[in-house]
């Protein structure tokens, strides 16, 4: 992994092996970034998403190994009280199956590990704070609570 602050942004790109989130999270880390919104693409040989299912109130795991192309990323970084920062990122990835159509897998993304490439760009929010806070209401562990 390689990053570079370029006027109100940083770009970051990832190696084969690399894990998307983790990264994510170290830039963020590393550079003091307590709120951000991000976006990538790139390619991907092992994914995990998950999608809640509300009348359930749980979560449906699918994990996905091979050629994989991300598609569209896209998420934020918040933090609690403490500075504790958190990522939130949804993603799409693009695949051939079994009968070599063109098929896609996504949701709320756990892990993707990059196979040749990713690129990402994280928009910092300089001028406020995003905070997350429990949500006891809807069972989700985490949402926004406080935009500064």
């Amino acid at each position: 992994m390689d990053y570079k602050n370029i006027d109100d942004a940083v770009y970051v790109r990832l190696d084969k092996g690399d894990e998307i989130l983790s990264s994510i999270l170290d830039v963020c880390k590393k550079e003091k970034i307590l709120s951000a919104i991000y976006s990538g693409i790139g390619a991907c040989d092992e994914i995990e998403v998950r999608t809640h299912i509300p009348s359930k109130n749980e979560y449906r795991y699918d994990r996905r190994n091979g050629v994989l192309e991300l598609i569209s990323l896209s998420g934020n970084i918040s933090s609690d009280n403490n500075n504790n920062i958190f990522e939130h990122t949804h993603a799409i990835f693009s695949y051939i199956d079994e009968q070599n159509n063109n098929a896609c897998i996504g949701g709320h993304l756990i892990k993707a590990v990059i196979s040749y490439t990713g690129e990402i760009l994280i928009n910092p929010v300089r001028e406020g704070v995003i905070r997350r806070i429990k949500d006891d209401i809807t069972g989700i562990r985490w949402r926004l609570h406080e935009l500064r």
